[in-house]
């Protein structure tokens, strides 16, 4: 009779994975992926440019207040991180927008570059290009408002400050640029993409003679595909705005961006989502790469709106998100998936099996700089029932801790991309714009998959010792 664990294993090989192998190979799900992925330089090197900011502003004006002697003599450099900023996080929608088109058309197998081009303009012809914003009116006083109104202007006065409102002719703001309109970016983009590239497989298109250099051709080619998708867009913006008086960013903001992201913060969520990536590599599916459009699309902007608040107020308590895609990295995977690190120090301590003190031996190295490849398929710990336990439950037991630092206000959300090889500790300090608890929470996790993996390393000498003992009575 076959055991419940057996019957279970069969299922999810018959059922299960088809399914998530599907969904994981999902051509519009793969784009949406891998333009995150592509745009990573940019991200990084604006994170970046946030991060010696903290050093060199933000902290110095807490510890010494503001004007300090630190903060002067570092006045250059602020500047230069703050045109790194405007150069990549304030723009970073639109190199999405590019990266979604190019991945995209690039998967159908058209000009790749033309779909980027086309995404990038039909996102832009969604963008009210003239922005509403106040500005404060520096030395007026409060008596002076209703002479103010009473010439014209639209002046406000709040807690004793003089706003003016005014609109920005020819200008773009940010807030359609940034992280904020990364969800306007992808459902445009990759609506303009889709027309761009159904028109060009139905070769709709203006055709050359076969004389005419390939660069020419392409470009031709993408004329009418390129107008039409851009075109589409165009009209949906007007419509948006002659039938509610909003531009579609703010529609997308309000009606799908703000509940996918709110729904994103629950404990329920956050756990469910690293359950999913563990039970995929279990049966030897990348998880993280399955997961990548919940992980890269909604906690991904959840990050970058912390930052942009970051970047604004320089208030942590300000940030909307207390879950983003860097919180993964920095309290659920230190030395990768199921926080293995805390099995490698379990083995070296504990295992008495040589082939498991060997795999450790050898994945040690990596291990510190969370790759964990080695361990996962060399354990093994792929379709080892053995280890389902431990490698479902150290990750799920991580993330309620790290949830409730976070939630209870003892640490800051992650806010700031860093590269997930930093080691264990460091990526949560740094994450965290140099929070030291975070750092020490991120080792409590650490100390907690040792705690959970421990019993299941003793678990396997045993099932060794019994194996040998079965083999010894066979032979005899």
């Amino acid at each position: 009779m076959a055991s419940p664990m057996k019957g279970f294993m069969d299922w999810m090989e018959t059922r299960f994975m088809p399914i998530a192998t599907r969904i994981g190979n999902q051509r519009h799900l793969v784009a949406i992926r891998d333009g995150f992925i592509s745009i990573m330089p940019v991200t990084m090197v604006g994170s970046i440019a946030v991060l010696l900011n903290v050093f060199f502003r933000d902290l110095p004006n807490m510890w010494w207040g503001e004007g300090n002697a630190f903060t002067e003599a570092c006045a250059q450099l602020i500047a230069v991180n703050g045109l790194v900023w405007n150069g990549s996080l304030a723009i970073l929608g639109l190199c999405f927008t590019f990266a979604l088109g190019y991945c995209l058309s690039r998967s159908y197998e058209v000009n790749a570059v033309a779909g980027g081009v086309i995404a990038l303009s039909a996102v832009v012809c969604t963008m009210n290009l003239a922005p509403a914003f106040s500005y404060v009116l520096p030395d007026v006083a409060a008596d002076a408002v209703p002479a103010l109104q009473a010439a014209g202007l639209a002046v406000t006065e709040v807690d004793g400050a003089v706003s003016l409102a005014v609109t920005g002719g020819g200008m773009i703001s940010t807030e359609l640029t940034s992280a904020t309109g990364l969800f306007t970016c992808l459902i445009f983009g990759m609506l303009a993409t889709m027309v761009y590239v159904k028109l060009t497989l139905k070769k709709i298109t203006i055709k050359l003679p076969d004389g005419v250099p390939p660069a020419v051709s392409n470009a031709f080619t993408a004329i009418i595909p390129g107008c039409v998708a851009i075109y589409v867009c165009a009209i949906v913006t007007q419509v948006c705005v002659s039938l509610t008086g909003e531009y579609p960013n703010a529609l997308i903001s309000e009606l799908i961006q703000k509940p996918l992201l709110g729904m994103s913060q629950s404990f329920f969520a956050v756990i469910l989502t690293n359950f999913l990536m563990q039970l995929f590599w279990f049966f030897g599916i990348h998880g993280s790469n399955v997961m990548a459009p919940v992980t890269e699309g909604i906690y991904t902007p959840a990050l970058l709106e912390n930052l942009q608040v970051w970047n604004t107020t320089h208030d942590v308590s300000q940030m909307p998100y207390i879950w983003t895609r860097g919180s993964f990295d920095a309290y659920t995977m230190m030395g990768g998936s199921g926080i293995t690190l805390g099995l490698l120090i379990a083995v070296f301590l504990f295992s008495r099996r040589e082939d498991s003190r060997t795999i450790a031996k050898l994945s040690a190295p990596m291990g510190v700089f969370n790759i964990n490849e080695p361990v996962v398929f060399g354990m093994p710990i792929v379709l080892n029932p053995l280890y389902l336990i431990p490698w479902l439950l150290v990750p799920v037991v991580a993330t309620v801790v790290a949830l409730l630092f976070t939630a209870s206000g003892l640490i800051p959300p992650v806010f700031i991309q860093v590269p997930w090889i930093m080691p264990v500790g460091l990526y949560a300090f740094f994450a965290t714009g140099g929070n030291v608890l975070a750092g020490l929470v991120a080792l409590l996790n650490l100390a907690i998959s040792f705690a959970i993996w421990t019993p299941f390393v003793i678990l396997a000498n045993r099932e060794q010792a019994t194996e040998a003992a079965a083999d010894g009575k066979f032979d005899q």
